[in-house]
């Protein structure tokens, strides 16, 4: 599933090609068929993310949400725009590109109150200036629930996911297992503050990169990874391999259904 710095790349595409301008909108696959026709002819007024969820604007103040889950992928190409392939959900349209939509999650025209439902069951987001890391804090420090758990349950911090969620933890030295009311606040704002960073670069890069620069493949003389995910990571699908700063193997286990990284000396248990 994408993490959140896909999302708000996603924000920033469908502002730069559509917004300002009224869309063409058709469901080629049928399913969004009523809410293309809402949408056709209307301007897009602002394109915003939150976590995971994609938060398209036009001028009824309707608000198109998408969610990609975990098949979901968009498409941008410029005009004019070819026949559509496969299962389009939504085809966007503009004077300058076209956007198409293909196996979401989630696609639904929402009203006002509804996007205000959304958002107050979602966390602080990391890449949101309204992102408040103590409102998280307050959920984090009164449970028994492993750190790296809440780190993935989006009504805790929304867009982390398991890529982020383990280098975050390794690089602040922290054991994924340890429970959220033994995690201290200056460690929780430690946490917070590297995810704003990292995510940010995300977002400028296009990939996840967690690796600081004495670590990177040029600095230490080794391979580049290879991976689907791409970027430079520490722990994340590493299972097996030696810690890039202390050579302990890698370790990995599944912890609520997702498979969970970390370095048993990098991240020692808590005393």
């Amino acid at each position: 599933m994408p993490e959140g710095h896909t999302i708000h790349r996603l924000a920033a595409e469908h502002q730069r090609v559509f917004g300002g301008r009224s869309v063409a909108a058709a469901s080629p696959q049928g399913r969004f068929a009523e809410g293309a026709r809402v949408l056709d002819g209307r301007v897009l007024e602002h394109a915003d993310a939150h976590g995971k969820h994609l938060l398209l604007g036009f001028e009824d103040e309707r608000v198109l949400h998408v969610h990609l889950g975990i098949y979901g992928k968009y498409q941008f190409g410029p005009v004019p725009a070819p026949e559509p392939v496969g299962l389009v959900r939504l085809r966007l349209e503009g004077p300058d590109g076209y956007a198409d939509l293909r196996g979401p999650n989630a696609c639904e025209l929402l009203e006002p109150g509804e996007v205000k439902r959304l958002r107050d069951r979602l966390g602080p987001d990391p890449l949101r200036a309204d992102g408040d890391p103590d409102v998280a804090w307050r959920r984090i420090s009164r449970t028994r629930t492993p750190i790296a758990v809440l780190l993935m349950d989006q009504s805790v911090v929304a867009g982390p996911g398991n890529i982020y969620r383990a280098e975050v933890l390794y690089r602040q030295g922290i054991d994924p297992r340890l429970p959220g009311l033994r995690l201290a606040p200056e460690q929780w704002r430690a946490i917070w503050d590297d995810l704003v960073l990292l995510m940010a670069e995300g977002v400028r890069v296009g990939r996840i990169d967690t690796v600081r620069p004495e670590h990177t493949p040029e600095a230490m003389g080794r391979p580049p990874r290879v991976d689907d995910h791409g970027g430079e990571v520490y722990v994340y699908r590493r299972a097996g391999q030696p810690c890039l700063v202390c050579g302990t193997e890698v370790r990995t286990v599944e912890v609520a259904g997702r498979n969970l990284f970390w370095c048993p000396t990098c991240q020692p248990p808590a005393v």
